[in-house]
C-alpha cells in the first residue's frame, strides 16, 4: 500500500520509512509547508497517488491540512488526522488494518481496486 504522511517532524522520517517498509508498504512524506504553488502541487499529487494519508497536526500548516483534506475527499483516499505519529504507532495501525489476504501493492487486484476508486471519484 502507498502511504502518505503530511506534516510532523523530519527527524522521525527514517523510523517511519522503516516501519512502513517492514510491512511491505511504500511511504512518501511531505513537510506540510506550503510556501508556493509548487509545494502545494506536490502535496496534491502525493495525496492523489496515495492509498492512505496521515495528516499530522502538531507540526503542520493549517493550509496544508485543509489542502490535504480537500484533495483526499476529491480522490476518495482515506485520511486520518492525528496530532503526531510514531513509528510504533504506524506499525501497529498498519498491522491492525491490513488483512493477511490483502493483495500486495503491485498486484492486479490492487490496481483494479485503485482504478475502481478513481472511477467513483
Amino acid at each position: 500500500m502507498r502511504i502518505a504522511i503530511i506534516g510532523g517532524l523530519d527527524r522521525n522520517a527514517r523510523e517511519l520509512y522503516a516501519a512502513a517498509g517492514a510491512g511491505g508498504h511504500r511511504l512518501e512524506t511531505h513537510t506540510g509547508v506550503i510556501g508556493g504553488s509548487a509545494s502545494a502541487a506536490r502535496l496534491r499529487a502525493l495525496v492523489a497517488r496515495a492509498e492512505l494519508v496521515f495528516v499530522l497536526t502538531e507540526v503542520n500548516s493549517h493550509n496544508a491540512v485543509q489542502l490535504a483534506r480537500r484533495t483526499a475527499a476529491l480522490h476518495g483516499v482515506p485520511l486520518r488526522i492525528l496530532r503526531r505519529l510514531s513509528a510504533a504507532h504506524l506499525a501497529a495501525y498498519l498491522s491492525a488494518s491490513t488483512p493477511a489476504s490483502e493483495s500486495p501493492p503491485g498486484s492486479s487486484a490492487a490496481a483494479a481496486a485503485r482504478s475502481d476508486r478513481a472511477r467513483a471519484a
